[in-house]
Parts: C-alpha cells; sequence; structure tokens
C-alpha cells in the first residue's frame, strides 16, 4: 500500500508489485497460446522500469523514430515499427532501429522497398491492412471507422503480397474483449485469408485487455489456438499496451482551492484534466478517484474536479465524498500510468507530475522530477 505522505503533489506513482502481476499473466498468455506478446510503448513508455518490463517481454513496438530508438536503447531488441508514414528522413533511422517494418499503405511500400532491398532485406516487412470491422463505438479511437486513414482495405490489395512483404498487421481493437478479437478474425479471414496462407506472420495490434477484472483469459487462448491450427506456418504477434499498465497505479494530487458557483462545488487541483489526464476529455471517461462515490450522492459533499489550466473545460464532475473537501486534501485519481504519461502536455506551461515507482519493499523510487527547464526546453 503506498504511503502518499511519501508522494510529493502531484506524482504519478506506479506499483512494482501490480506491473509483476500484470506481466506474470501476459507472459503466461504468450507462452500457453504460442504466440509472441511485445509491448507497445504508446501507451506506457516509463523506460526505467523496463529492467522490470524484461524479465517477462523482451520486445516491443514503435511508431516514431525516438520510440524506435527507446526500444533498441532500453529494452535491448529493434522494434516491431509501424506508422501511418514514413519520410526519406526518417525512415533510415527506422530501419537502423527495427526488426519488422509494417507499411500503411502500398504506395509507402512502392517508396522504400529500394531501402529494404540496399540494407539487404534484413528487415521483415509487413502491410497493415484494414479489415473494416471494428466493436469500437468511440470514432476517435476506431481505426476502421468509415474513411479510415489506417490500413490498406481489400479490394485495393488484391489476393497475392507484394513481392518484399512477409508479414500483415491488423489493429482494430481498444480496452476490449476476446470475443471481439474472436469475431474480428473471422472479417480478417473473409476479406483477406488467401494473403494469410502466403504471409510468414500476422500481427494483430494492440488493444487486448487481458490484465483487466473479468476478462476471459481462457477463451483468448482458445481462440489464438484455434485460429494457429488454421494457419500452423504464421507467426502470431500481439502488442497490447494497456495491458501491460492496467490498474498498476495513480495519479496523487492535492486540493489547492474550493470554488462555488450557483450552488457548484469546483475543488481546484493542482493537476489538469488537458494536460495530465487528457482521455478523460477525450474518450470521455470519469476516473475513479479513491474513497469518493462515482455518482453523486444526495445529502453527501460533492464536488468537480477542476484543473489547474485557463482552459474553462478542464473540469469533470460530479463526485461525493464522506466528509466536505479542504484545501490540502489529496485526491488519488486511480489506473492513471497506461496512456495518461505518454499524453502529458505542457500546455500553460503546467507543471508536469513527478513520476515515481513504489516498490515491493515498500519504498518510493522517484523515477522523474521535472523543472522550468524541462518546459523551456521543449519550447526552444
Amino acid at each position: 500500500m503506498i504511503d502518499f505522505n511519501e508522494v510529493p503533489s502531484p506524482c504519478y506513482v506506479m506499483e512494482e508489485e501490480k506491473l509483476r502481476s500484470n506481466l506474470e499473466l501476459i507472459k503466461s498468455v504468450k507462452e500457453r497460446a504460442g504466440v509472441n506478446i511485445i509491448l507497445a510503448f504508446k501507451a506506457f513508455a516509463m523506460w526505467k522500469s523496463f529492467p522490470i518490463v524484461r524479465e517477462y517481454i523482451p520486445y516491443s513496438t514503435a511508431s516514431s523514430i525516438h520510440e524506435a530508438r527507446l526500444a533498441f536503447e532500453e529494452m535491448g531488441s529493434p522494434a516491431h515499427t509501424y506508422s501511418p508514414a514514413y519520410t526519406e528522413e526518417n525512415f533510415p533511422i527506422m530501419m537502423k532501429y527495427s526488426s519488422h517494418i509494417t507499411f500503411n499503405s502500398l504506395s509507402q511500400w512502392e517508396r522504400f522497398k529500394h531501402m529494404i532491398k540496399e540494407d539487404g532485406n534484413r528487415i521483415s516487412c509487413g502491410l497493415r491492412i484494414n479489415p473494416e470491422y471494428s466493436e469500437v463505438e468511440t470514432d476517435l479511437y476506431n481505426p476502421c471507422a468509415p474513411g479510415s486513414r489506417l490500413g490498406i482495405i481489400s479490394s485495393e490489395i488484391g489476393d497475392v503480397l507484394p513481392e518484399g512483404i512477409e508479414g500483415l498487421h491488423f489493429h482494430t481493437l481498444c480496452e476490449s474483449t476476446s470475443f471481439d478479437l474472436e469475431k474480428t478474425l473471422l472479417q480478417v479471414e473473409k476479406r483477406f485469408g488467401k494473403l494469410l496462407k502466403q504471409a510468414k506472420w500476422l500481427n494483430m495490434g494492440g488493444g487486448h485487455l487481458m490484465t483487466r477484472k473479468g476478462y476471459n483469459v481462457e477463451h483468448l487462448i482458445g481462440v489464438l489456438k484455434n485460429f494457429k491450427s488454421k494457419y500452423p506456418h504464421l507467426e502470431i504477434i500481439m502488442e497490447p499496451g494497456s495491458a501491460f499498465a492496467w490498474q498498476t497505479g495513480v495519479l496523487a494530487s492535492t486540493v489547492v482551492d474550493i470554488v462555488e458557483n450557483k450552488g457548484i462545488k469546483t475543488a481546484i487541483l493542482d493537476v489538469s484534466f488537458a494536460c495530465h489526464m487528457p482521455d478523460c476529455l477525450e474518450m470521455p471517461y470519469k476516473p475513479v478517484i479513491r474513497g469518493a462515490y462515482h455518482e453523486p450522492v444526495e445529502g453527501k459533499p460533492t464536488y468537480r474536479m477542476g484543473g489547474n489550466s485557463c482552459l474553462s473545460g478542464d473540469f469533470m464532475g460530479d463526485w461525493s465524498f464522506d466528509e466536505p473537501l479542504k484545501i490540502g486534501d489529496r485526491v488519488i485519481f486511480e489506473d492513471m500510468i497506461h496512456y495518461t504519461i505518454v499524453k502529458t502536455t505542457m500546455f500553460n506551461g503546467i507543471h508536469h507530475p513527478s513520476i515515481a515507482l513504489w516498490t515491493k519493499d515498500n519504498t518510493l523510487t522517484m523515477y522523474k522530477e521535472f523543472s522550468y527547464e524541462d518546459y523551456k526546453n521543449r519550447m526552444s
């Protein structure tokens, strides 16, 4: 249990024991299903914790030159790389740090395949396919929404893999279930079955939230084994991000003021939804606050939570508490390690939360504390 008396405010705090619990489950699925599961940096890139991650999972996926370099330097292995578009400037860097590269379009493959050949075909190349099917309801997170720029639809690719292409990659899920994956695979087979028989590997992307409470892990393993029995020649790759860091830590904040307008009380915090919890506004979703009632309770002290930026919409509400909030009270937002940290911004010059690990030995290890120089250097 984290001792918040030792934690600065604001601060992201990840618990080592919870991270290890997730990693153990992921490794178990990998071994039992006979697939390759790799870490997606877009959701979790706390590289100082990678020595722990590498004990269970040695590979990762990247979507930019910086992520690819991080994979090479801090995970100790080349990345499985995918980007919606490469440029002449960044593609050689991608090649340097990658073992696999997936192209978003046939035109991108035609544009860069000569570089792959000149490098001796060391890198295994693939194409991202769009099965035109997804269970994701929020369009912001739906890669298969009508008109999507992500992936190639079956009518554009034909029945023969281009020479030099060894793999296929789809990504249709977002914090989804094994049953969503099962239905997606039916559509992938329907549209790309002939290509699956020609490929060496299939990357099933991310969104497999196998560490969430209630996720049917046994069903997932069954789905993967059944698919592998149909295509025994295929290496199956999965690249979840959220599953690694799901429910592994919190964002600790402090009430710095309480204001009231037309009967609405707002607790102003030393964190910002716009800067530090952007998914809450984008998805949108209402995070859990430790010790609070998730929905207003009549008769109990009730507050909006207000961020400390000047954006008028930098708030969420409402939560009820057993006792009135006071200036100086701690407000602990649950499950704030995946996606949240990697999406923080410096809008308004708002001070970034520190980043720390609560170790299995019940001590606080500070990973990063931010300063004026971090903001100034970013703006230069």
